[in-house]
């Protein structure tokens, strides 16, 4: 399932026509999921644990851990997860750090 505000739910053509658009696709499973079910193609891998955190590294420390640049608070980002909750979550955790 996948979520970004304004729109809560995307549909995977939806979420590929953005893709092109440079927006940030954030995956939130967990690493064992990813090895498991396979990652998404263009996306990263940041735990819904490891969230809050990383959304408020030096962005410096944030593209050493993650290999990709820090988005800006400004920036489209699009979360992902198996089922709706914890991109649903992401989503307002993203929310409450200032993120449009």
């Amino acid at each position: 399932r996948l979520c970004a505000a304004p729109e809560p739910n995307l549909s995977y053509q939806e979420l590929k026509d953005l893709k092109k658009a440079n927006v940030l696709h954030i995956d939130v499973r967990e690493r064992w999921e990813i090895d498991r079910f396979g990652k998404i193609p263009e996306s990263i891998n940041i735990p819904l644990g490891e969230l809050m955190e990383a959304l408020q590294m030096d962005p410096t420390e944030f593209k050493e851990q993650y290999n990709q640049k820090m988005p800006s608070k400004s920036d489209p980002v699009v979360f992902s997860c198996l089922a709706g909750t914890r991109s649903k979550q992401a989503l307002g955790f993203a929310m409450s750090l200032g993120f449009s």
